[in-house]
């Protein structure tokens, strides 16, 4: 090599950024304050299939003895999917802006 080249690092000479040292989860943390729409839970019209349990990626829907009681909404991301997944003919969930939602 001349004088002037420089070498370039490699992907094996790059430091390592960031260790996990011990397992965890979102139970411990509040994941859901970037949330900017949020699904309310009609509960007159909730036949209870607890379809939006079963795909809701976090966990977020509440049930107790086979019935929705509700939407933990420190964990629920707004990402719709439990209202995707109620029956058409049901419609028990809707998503509505964050700040039109009230206090849950």
């Amino acid at each position: 090599m001349s004088g002037n080249a420089t070498v370039k690092s490699g992907w094996k000479d790059i430091p390592r950024g960031g260790y996990i040292l011990e397992a965890g989860n979102a139970e411990q943390y509040k994941t859901g304050d970037w949330r900017s729409r949020r699904p309310v839970w009609d509960e007159k019209r909730c036949i209870h299939c607890l379809r939006c349990w079963v795909f809701c990626p976090d966990g977020s829907i509440l049930t107790e003895a086979g019935k929705m009681t509700g939407i933990d909404y420190t964990h629920c991301k707004g990402c719709g999917i439990c209202v995707e997944e109620c029956p058409d003919k049901v419609q028990a969930l809707k998503m509505v802006p964050e700040g039109e939602a009230g206090e849950a």
